[in-house]
């Protein structure tokens, strides 16, 4: 079965057979490896299931990439230093502009008073944006007004990225072939032949299951530099939770690929 902690540790095996170093998105911004993949997680929400995403790399001696937003379904301070002391990359999963409703200077002191609040727990030098699907607001028009650097920050993926030199893989959707049912959660566009379709990066392989990108880790098809988005909320052994995903989340691609619809038709 896809989707679970233990497909998920094939995943990480097989990078590691492969000779693929494992890199912090800090890492890879200021001294890249020749070979290397950035495990980035988007903690929307169960933190509980990052931190048993977080001990599971640790066991096995590879590091990751945590982003945290600042709303009770996210932020658990406790969990945020347990991760951190397990050797992880903590970060900030900004959302300001959405939760400010679109006031950009409410937004820029929401955004400063929140990493100053994370700060105490981590020393943060990279933040992701939060893809707030439901919102009108792209939380990263904030950096049209502001200097995210002015902050102390080294890097943010959607800006510090070349993702035609980084592959780049979400689980957005639920699957990683889901870019129609992304709202914004995207890194860039390339034509691509693999499956007839625009895929982020490139020209990218396009994958649907994890056991896929396994196999081309495996025969040596995987490119040598990957950001790996990974929700840790998507992924577990239990049955039901599973299941529980697995509903909601195909009912959540059916909202959004209408969202995008509309917002296609307007555009």
């Amino acid at each position: 079965m896809d989707f679970t902690l233990e497909t998920y540790n094939h995943l990480l095996n097989a990078l590691q057979t492969c000779n693929f170093a494992f890199q912090h998105f800090h890492g890879l911004l200021q001294h890249p490896c020749s070979k290397t993949v950035v495990l980035r997680h988007d903690v929307d929400k169960l933190p509980a299931n990052a931190l048993q995403m977080a001990h599971l790399e640790h066991a096995i001696g590879v590091p990751a990439s945590y982003y945290f937003r600042v709303v009770p379904d996210s932020w658990d301070e406790t969990v945020m230093a347990q991760i951190a002391a397990l050797g992880h990359e903590i970060g900030y999963h900004y959302e300001d502009l959405t939760i400010a409703g679109g006031d950009y200077k409410k937004a820029i002191r929401h955004f400063e008073t929140s990493l100053a609040r994370l700060r105490r727990i981590y020393p943060v030098t990279t933040i992701c944006m939060h893809g707030s699907p439901l919102s009108r607001h792209d939380n990263r028009d904030l950096w049209k007004r502001y200097n995210y650097r002015d902050f102390d920050i080294i890097g943010e993926p959607y800006f510090d990225l070349d993702f035609d030199r980084v592959f780049y893989l979400t689980d957005t959707g639920r699957r990683w072939d889901g870019r129609q049912v992304s709202v914004r959660d995207k890194g860039g566009e390339c034509k691509t032949e693999d499956k007839g379709q625009r895929i982020e990066g490139g020209p990218w392989p396009a994958f649907h299951s994890t056991p896929e990108i396994i196999a081309a880790v495996q025969n040596g098809s995987f490119p040598d530099k990957a950001m790996i988005n990974v929700h840790p909320q998507r992924w577990t052994d239990r049955p039901w939770p599973w299941v529980k995903e697995l509903v909601g989340q195909n009912v959540k691609n059916v909202v959004k690929g209408i969202l995008i619809r509309i917002r296609n038709e307007k555009n």
